[in-house]
């Protein structure tokens, strides 16, 4: 890291607290995790954060699909973001933050390249034949983010960055396994084709599902295998617990049991997400970040204990 010799002025402290807003109003369970990192770091993670959430908007609202703004945003961004001048921090304070946090970590922008034209695709593609293609989708969308927050984090080298991608993966299908019944709402399945034919669940079933909110014993079936195939992506993540500085490990680690936590809520559930949107208990999510850090980076959180969702195949 390349700290700054200054204190940043007032105008570019103001943008770093737009993305803490931005951050905090749309990723509760990882802006909880952010708060348990020294304080130089915060905003880093802050501006990230934000960044990815501004272009994630623009997907989820553009009118018919349109990939104008979408494209006209993110030429915009990426010409500013390698200039040599930052962006005006009080005209474009995401863009102003997140200039000034890719040079004090000299992260390589080709990283947010990828990771808009994964949201690109979002414009035009609403289905993914096979896992490798959703993980495709997921390598831009979700592993380049890992990369970029593991420096701000202190982890480097090739095993770490791949384990931080892997857990930006698991984050996100995190997030899939969650939101299906939302993702049908915009007309898109992030539940690969693959499994759905495996499991014997129609697309009609699924709207079904979301219609009536109580799943059939197919799409439960068809939730626990993306459960399972989540839980293991964490468990290929997690020797890059060990891998961050110590004093921002309980950030990682929190997070981590966080997220996980969420698949653990569909467990109790019955694999059924389409009753109502399932999240950790917000006095669950207080005891686990008490519990990281009295832990002190001691890698042996567990919310359920290392339980293990009961086994569910479609073959």
């Amino acid at each position: 890291m390349r700290p700054f010799t200054h204190p940043p002025r007032p105008e570019l402290v103001a943008a770093y607290v737009q993305c803490r807003r931005i951050h905090a109003h749309y990723g509760r369970t990882y802006y909880l995790a952010t708060r348990l990192l020294p304080p130089e770091r915060r905003p880093h993670v802050w501006a990230l954060y934000a960044f990815a959430r501004v272009a994630d908007e623009i997907v989820d609202n553009a009118a018919g699909g349109d990939p104008r703004r979408l494209t006209g945003w993110s030429e915009h961004a990426l010409a500013a973001l390698r200039a040599a001048e930052p962006p005006h921090p009080r005209l474009e304070p995401v863009l102003a933050a997140t200039w000034h946090t890719m040079r004090a970590y000299d992260l390589d922008p080709g990283l947010l390249e990828e990771f808009l034209a994964s949201m690109a695709m979002d414009l035009t593609v609403t289905r993914y034949a096979t896992w490798a293609d959703l993980r495709g989708y997921m390598r831009g969308s979700a592993a380049v983010i890992g990369e970029l927050m593991a420096p701000v984090l202190g982890a480097s080298g090739p095993e770490a960055l791949h384990c931080a991608g892997t857990l930006g993966e698991a984050f996100q299908l995190t997030n899939f396994v969650r939101d299906v019944a939302e993702d049908l709402d915009r007309g898109r399945i992030y539940l690969p084709g693959e499994d759905l034919r495996r499991c014997g669940v129609s697309e009609d079933a699924l709207a079904q599902a979301v219609r009536c909110g109580q799943p059939d014993p197919a799409v439960r079936t068809l939730v626990a295998v993306q459960v399972r195939r989540a839980l293991d992506l964490y468990e290929q993540a997690r020797p890059g617990l060990a891998m961050v500085d110590a004093s921002a490990r309980p950030c990682l680690e929190a997070a981590f049991t966080l997220y996980r936590a969420i698949l653990w809520q569909v467990v109790d559930h019955d694999f059924d997400v389409f009753a109502g949107r399932l999240s950790v208990p917000r006095r669950a999510r207080a005891l686990t970040a008490g519990r990281v850090v009295a832990a002190a980076g001691v890698n042996r959180l567990a919310v359920r204990g290392g339980r293990r969702p009961p086994r569910r195949s479609c073959s």
